[in-house]
């Protein structure tokens, strides 16, 4: 049976029992998992089979390129790399999903997407709108479920040795601890897409990246990209640990295939 079978049995399953005790509201699902993990193509396919389904990413609520610009400036050059806690606007998020559940038939509500190739919100006319009421809301994200690390000094990666004195690290981790556990904890089920280890989420994004650009990845494409993932590193590996507060756990190997599945 292929993975999307069966996290979509799985999904099925959650979102019956949720609006089998909350008839008169959407179940909202959280999905975690690495980089690459296929979290995002999963819950679109999952909301293309079952148009009753909503779904939206942690992806299209990044700040605004300016917005991180003065986070930098506040708390740490790191800050400016979207992606990590702290780089996405939860109100927006929560607005969204509140809209979903507040809406009627005729409701089109706009759901937020962020324009990557120019680091900046899409314009919110060009937002896709999901119309009336849905059964579910999916919301995918890699550190969707994820509890703060535990404080540790060293370094792990030359990222985080750019962050000298922890300001990056403990902003991120306490964001973990206070806003992000209060989202998440707002969500009927959660589910985490559990990867075999960190180093196969490097080579998964590498992938992505290929997929996208139609083309192996130049020497400093690479460069740039092992760079990138070092800001994902700690919180991935601390998930992988089990530092999450997911109900269900996918297990995939290293073809993105469920090995199995596991109720926490």
């Amino acid at each position: 049976m292929s993975a999307t079978t069966n996290i979509s049995s799985l999904l099925a399953q959650l979102i019956t029992e949720t609006r089998t005790d909350n008839p008169n509201r959407p179940a909202l699902i959280g999905i975690g998992g690495a980089q690459g993990s296929g979290k995002s193509y999963l819950c679109r396919a999952f909301a293309t089979a079952h148009p009753r389904i909503a779904h939206f990413s942690l992806d299209d609520v990044y700040l605004t390129r300016a917005e991180r610009v003065a986070l930098a400036d506040e708390v740490h050059p790191l800050c400016i790399t979207r992606g990590p806690p702290g780089t996405h606007d939860l109100d927006l998020a929560d607005q969204t999903i509140a809209a979903l559940e507040q809406a009627d038939a005729a409701t089109r509500t706009p759901l937020p997407r962020f324009d990557k190739a120019h680091d900046h919100r899409a314009p919110e006319n060009t937002w896709p709108t999901f119309t009336g009421k849905p059964d579910a809301i999916l919301f995918d994200g890699w550190c969707v479920g994820a509890l703060a690390p535990s404080p540790d000094p060293t370094s792990l990666n030359a990222i985080e040795a750019e962050d000298t004195n922890r300001a990056w690290r403990t902003y991120t981790r306490d964001l973990l601890a206070t806003d992000y556990a209060d989202f998440f904890s707002a969500f009927d089920a959660l589910i985490y897409l559990r990867a075999p280890s960190w180093e196969i989420v490097r080579a998964w994004r590498g992938q992505q990246e290929e997929e996208t650009l139609g083309r192996p990845l130049s020497p400093e494409e690479n460069l740039a990209l092992d760079r990138f993932v070092m800001h994902y590193e700690r919180i991935t590996r601390a998930m992988l640990a089990g530092y999450h507060s997911a109900g269900w756990i996918v297990h995939l190997d290293e073809e993105r295939n469920v090995t199995r599945i596991e109720q926490r």
